[in-house]
């Protein structure tokens, strides 16, 4: 019998259950949707417990919003935290995790803060989400007061709060604090938190750094995962260091015989293509996806099958052909990317300014003071054009005429952080801190 018919099967049976049984059958179909990201079994569930006049309980309504969650159905889990006449601590942390694996860092906050102002006692599973949520602002202050609070509430011991604070304060530019909060968890029998560390030094492109980590790691006694082999070849990537990151995927496959997955490639992809090195490509994963044409569309294609709706993949093709000159394949990879009809995530770029975020995107028209800062961009660039300096736009996709390439680059998401930054603090010597939505901090 198959998902959906096993699960129309059990809500028949459930109908002519008592309250009670129906309730625990719910929650143990809605944990196998929730793994599954089953949407429409949910929906079917959510339907059945209307019916069947449990959508009100509590331990009901907290599963169905964490599956609605788990499935990127952000809207519908808070619909549901919202409709529910009663919430437990369960309910507010499945919520706030939610907001955060979705990216919705502020609602996270705020509805942190509004568990505090209820009174609801702060577990870890809440705490760690207000500190991810701190990281994905790169709000330091804030996130300071978390730890804070962490210690506070007795939770500044826990392998998760930790594991999200080394994130938090390696996301706000802050390493040593980082690599502090890891240094108190050394001893503690926990691949998370040497995970995060790791992470957190290839994000700071500190490549040395994170490889020394993964030796002493595996010295400690902790075989590295999935996970810690991104974190490394992420650091190799930022780096340009191909032949470490070569070195590591071949340790990845054949001494710890771990399958690489989508993300593990595209670090490769990355590293050699920023490289040029093609046909190295070739030699180090040919014999491991299947086809005997050029690496690059091989891989592309491998990428394609598992994410067809990621244009990240085709702008990652079609990057490694105009870097090598090859107009033909990069217009062929523009028409592809046309045709599959998907959409790569419009770039964003934040700038902390005395403990308040500002966000912009290319095009950018919904700051206050965007004109000003339109204005200010422009003044540099015609200044930098005066020192020679100009546009390269060989490697840059948009298919469109050159002089609209070059207001897109000039409006780019990050100049545009820094302009305003350059701009508010023009008389004072102030830190500033500004990060992409792609995970470049400076």
């Amino acid at each position: 019998m198959g998902g959906r018919a096993c699960h129309a099967q059990i809500i028949r049976i459930g109908l002519e259950m008592d309250i009670l049984t129906s309730t625990m059958l719910i929650n143990i179909v809605l944990c196998n949707c929730a793994f599954k990201c089953a949407i429409l079994e949910c929906m079917q569930l959510h339907a059945f417990s209307i019916k069947a006049a449990i959508d009100s309980n509590c331990f009901v309504g907290t599963a169905l919003l964490h599956v609605y969650a788990k499935c990127s159905s952000i809207k519908d889990a808070s619909q549901m935290f919202e409709s529910m006449p009663e919430k437990n601590a369960v309910t507010w942390s499945s919520m706030m995790a939610g907001y955060v694996q979705n990216g919705f860092h502020d609602e996270a906050l705020l509805l942190f803060h509004n568990a505090q102002l209820m009174g609801f006692d702060q577990d870890p599973y809440n705490i760690s989400s207000a500190v991810s949520a701190c990281a994905g602002l790169a709000t330091l202050v804030e996130g300071k007061q978390v730890h804070a609070m962490s210690h506070k509430s007795g939770f500044g011991s826990n392998i998760y709060v930790a594991s999200s604070l080394i994130d938090m304060y390696a996301k706000c530019g802050c390493i040593r604090e980082a690599y502090l909060v890891f240094e108190g968890f050394v001893e503690v029998r926990s691949i998370v938190l040497w995970n995060a560390m790791i992470s957190g030094f290839a994000r700071h492109a500190l490549a040395q750094e994170a490889m020394i980590l993964f030796e002493k790691m595996q010295q400690r006694g902790f075989f590295p995962d999935d996970v810690t082999y991104v974190s490394v070849l992420n650091a190799c990537s930022h780096m340009g260091l191909y032949e470490e990151g070569q070195k590591y995927f071949y340790l990845m496959v054949r001494q710890h015989n771990l399958s690489p997955s989508v993300v593990h490639y595209s670090c490769m992809i990355d590293i050699l293509g920023r490289a040029g090195l093609v046909q190295k490509a070739y030699d180090l994963i040919g014999r491991i996806i299947y086809g005997n044409i050029e690496f690059a569309e091989i891989a592309a294609k491998h990428l394609f099958e598992m994410e067809p709706n990621n244009a990240g993949n085709h702008i990652l093709l079609a990057n490694i052909y105009a870097a090598n000159k090859k107009s033909d394949e990069v217009a062929r990879a523009r028409k592809l990317l046309r045709e599959t009809d998907v959409r790569k995530e419009r770039g964003t770029s934040w700038i902390e300014i005395k403990n308040k975020i500002h966000s912009f995107t290319v095009g950018e028209r919904n700051h206050p003071q965007i004109d000003d800062n339109y204005a200010k961009l422009d003044n540099l660039v015609v200044e930098l054009k005066k020192l020679n300096c100009k546009v390269d736009t060989n490697n840059d996709l948009h298919d469109v005429e050159e002089s609209r390439k070059h207001m897109l680059l000039g409006h780019h998401s990050e100049k545009l952080a820094i302009t305003f930054g350059l701009f508010v603090v023009k008389c004072e010597r102030r830190s500033m801190r500004w990060e992409t939505a792609f995970g470049a901090q400076h």
